[in-house]
């Protein structure tokens, strides 16, 4: 389940980078070329690079590609850096779980408001729905990392690893 939902991710995240680029060239093309461009646009891609941030935020987790570091925690071994591995997720996993509650109440409040994006005109809870989606994310893929660690697991996966 996890596996096509990253699956999912992966699409999601590639698709919506391609439909970014192509309305910020078309707003550029539109301004320079044809000196009007539809507004609607900019407001578009800066919603969907939102949604980029945090739905590829929960994505690096999956990946252990934070940025974090090791210094310092690598220097130990066995129990002890399994304990402080643990405290380290434990405190994201709250921060995590943070961004979902508070979240979620800033989308809430936002239907209640029914406030509207300037230029779209959609409810702005849409783009503040990223918040909580993003928190969620990384909440479920810290508990899987939480047991990884136990399990002795503290390097990233070899085979997910981003190569840049």
């Amino acid at each position: 389940m996890l596996k096509k939902f990253a699956k999912f991710e992966e699409i999601l995240l590639v698709f919506s980078l391609v439909l970014m680029v192509v309305l910020i060239f078309g707003q550029v093309i539109g301004r320079y070329v044809f000196s009007s461009a539809p507004s609607w646009t900019e407001e578009m891609a800066r919603y969907i690079h939102i949604f980029q941030v945090w739905i590829g935020a929960s994505y690096a987790v999956k990946l252990r590609q934070h940025i974090r570091v090791e210094a310092f925690i690598t220097r130990f071994h066995g129990v002890f850096r399994q304990v402080l591995e643990i405290l380290s997720i434990l405190i994201w996993f709250a921060m995590a779980l943070f961004l979902a509650v508070f979240g979620t109440e800033l989308v809430l409040s936002s239907i209640n408001y029914g406030q509207l994006a300037p230029a779209m005109q959609i409810p702005i809870w849409i783009p503040y729905l990223a918040i909580p989606l993003g928190g969620i994310g990384m909440a479920i893929r810290l508990v899987i990392q939480i047991k990884e660690v136990i399990r002795g697991n503290y390097e990233k996966p070899e085979e997910e690893e981003i190569i840049l």
